[in-house]
């Protein structure tokens, strides 16, 4: 069985919990595949939504987590991608429901607004989460069409 790999990035105001991240995931024996930022130092955060969205569009990760002040700018970046599902949570319910009703394969995090302990809980939640199908596949079909 192939082993999960989760793409990690965020900005310089993600940097710490997506640093905290990538070590906690590892720990638990999730390979991982940091993307950065490598500091607190301002970037841009649509570069490193690009970044994440690229390694799951060429199958080089199962999920992807990004980080950025409020999460906003990265959901923005990364869902105008075909194909990309980025779903911004502030808890681990909105998290696994994210994947379960909405097939995320990219959980956003507001590196500003959440502790580790929440940000482990939404990750733990998203990871194990599976997709359900049915009412809500027919959904996603209805909002994937025309997607560039």
């Amino acid at each position: 069985m192939k082993r999960m790999t989760v793409a990690l990035a965020a900005d310089h105001a993600g940097f710490v919990l997506k640093t905290h991240l990538v070590g906690w995931l590892s720990r638990r024996g999730i390979a991982t595949a940091d993307l950065g930022t490598d500091s607190e130092d301002a970037v841009d955060y649509p570069d490193f939504a690009e970044a994440v969205v690229g390694v799951l569009r060429n199958g080089d990760a199962d999920r992807g987590v990004l980080i950025c002040g409020s999460g906003i700018g990265m959901s923005i970046a990364a869902n105008r991608h075909r194909g990309i599902r980025a779903a911004l949570a502030f808890d681990a319910e909105a998290a696994r429901l994210a994947r379960r009703h909405n097939d995320a394969n990219i959980l956003v995090l507001p590196g500003r607004r959440m502790s580790e302990t929440e940000a482990e809980a939404c990750v733990d939640a998203f990871l194990a989460a599976a997709f359900e199908g049915g009412r809500h596949g027919r959904r996603l079909d209805k909002i994937a069409v025309g997607i560039a």
